[in-house]
């Protein structure tokens, strides 16, 4: 049984995301405020924690980076901020996904089960839907396009000799479209195969290829690498 801790300030809100998680399978704790969340992080074995940004005594922002300083565990942030640029500063602060408020618990399970199945961890829908379920994934290899090396294997990506600090996320993503270089890769194919997740909506995925723009040194107005196919996808080729 995956153990999630959920961090919420407000009583009512809090409780309600309890209920939810528990009805689905989880052993859920809880905090209150930022400290108290660190506090479990450093006592109990956690598979997630689903952490909300508005807290009495700390900056959500700033008690995921001290979470992250500790632990490896997944963070699924709970934010009312919509904002692209500030939903990006919590991706690369080290957030695994992000649930703008409101959301419904049903938006809720299907976020937290996808992080849970991308970073290796049993999910009671993952485990629900049975052995055979889904096709085996096809490995990724290390790929060469321009100035730019992906390894998979090793997890790495070097631009120009200079290695890229990427998120999880940013990395599983230039690494399955340099696998696919050259090649239109729609948004609900990154979602069903990157994050294994085809019901979350494709601004998921805007939030991600635009940060990794920005590592890579471009905009989506002067690309590069990543070029935009209007209406189509998304393709990985070498700069002219």
């Amino acid at each position: 049984m995956p153990s999630v801790l959920v961090v919420e300030d407000d009583p009512s809100i809090r409780q309600s995301l309890i209920e939810v998680l528990a009805e689905h399978g989880y052993a859920v704790r809880s905090a209150g405020d930022g400290f108290g969340a660190l506090r479990e992080v450093t006592q109990v074995h956690l598979d997630a924690v689903v952490l909300d940004l508005g807290l009495p005594d700390l900056d959500g922002a700033d008690a995921l980076r001290m979470i992250r300083g500790i632990s490896s565990v997944p963070v699924l942030v709970a934010t009312a901020r919509d904002d692209e640029t500030e939903i990006i500063r919590l991706l690369n602060a080290g957030a695994d996904d992000y649930l703008v408020k409101p959301f419904s618990g049903g938006q809720l399970i299907a976020r937290l089960s996808a992080v849970l199945r991308r970073t290796s961890h049993a999910s009671p829908a993952h485990a629900a839907a049975g052995p055979g379920a889904s096709q085996a994934a096809e490995p990724l290899r290390p790929a060469t396009v321009g100035e730019l090396a992906v390894d998979p294997g090793a997890r790495t990506a070097y631009l120009a000799g200079r290695e890229l600090r990427l998120t999880r996320r940013e990395f599983d993503l230039l690494a399955f479209l340099a696998h696919h270089t050259g090649q239109v890769v729609s948004k609900r194919r990154l979602l069903t195969e990157v994050w294994r997740e085809p019901y979350v909506d494709d601004q998921t995925v805007d939030v991600h290829l635009s940060s990794l723009r920005r590592k890579l040194g471009e905009r989506a107005a002067a690309p590069r690498y990543l070029l935009t196919v209007r209406g189509v996808g998304i393709k990985l080729v070498a700069p002219r």
